[in-house]
């Protein structure tokens, strides 16, 4: 049941950004729910899957997106490995540290993107637009990450997607 609903979040994410987020951008900032389940799961699932669980998201987006396949399956994959060594350090259960992982990550994954772009890419416009639409969005994120962050840690301890023990 656990890994179905691993499966389902991110349908579910990209359904929802793209349908209803999308009517409610900020300046063209659409939030990356898909993101915020990569992060979260780095921060509260098993260390060693992150990076997978980042990389098959990423991918399930970019062939969503239909565009640059494997550039957002490359860049959550790093975040997620990045962000997977604060498990140890930090204290889980605050919320404040769920939020600032987000800010942190939307962060890592923006100039991911933005780095692989450019060894793709030679022509990538820089403007002020680009940079407005990355603050945007890291906000947009960190404000959603407060409550999505409660409802995936209580999940993740206490409901659906914890982990059983194998008796």
């Amino acid at each position: 049941m656990r890994w179905l609903l691993h499966i389902l979040l991110p349908i579910l994410a990209i359904f929802l950004q793209s349908t209803f987020f999308s009517s409610y951008s900020i300046k063209g900032a659409v939030p990356d729910l898909l993101l915020l389940l990569v992060i979260f799961f780095s921060l509260l699932g098993p260390r060693k899957q992150a990076p997978l669980y980042g990389f098959c998201c990423g991918l399930f987006e970019d062939l969503y997106m239909g565009r640059f396949i494997g550039l957002n399956a490359i860049s959550k994959a790093i975040t997620a490995f990045l962000l997977s060594h604060l498990q140890q350090n930090v204290f889980k259960e605050n919320i404040l540290v769920g939020m600032m992982a987000v800010f942190i990550g939307t962060v890592l994954n923006s100039g991911m993107v933005l780095l692989l772009s450019l060894f793709k890419f030679n022509g990538i416009h820089w403007d002020d637009s680009l940079f407005m639409t990355i603050i945007f969005q890291t906000l947009y994120n960190a404000l959603l990450s407060g409550p999505l962050y409660i409802w995936y840690y209580n999940s993740s301890h206490y409901g659906v997607l914890r982990e059983t023990e194998v008796r």
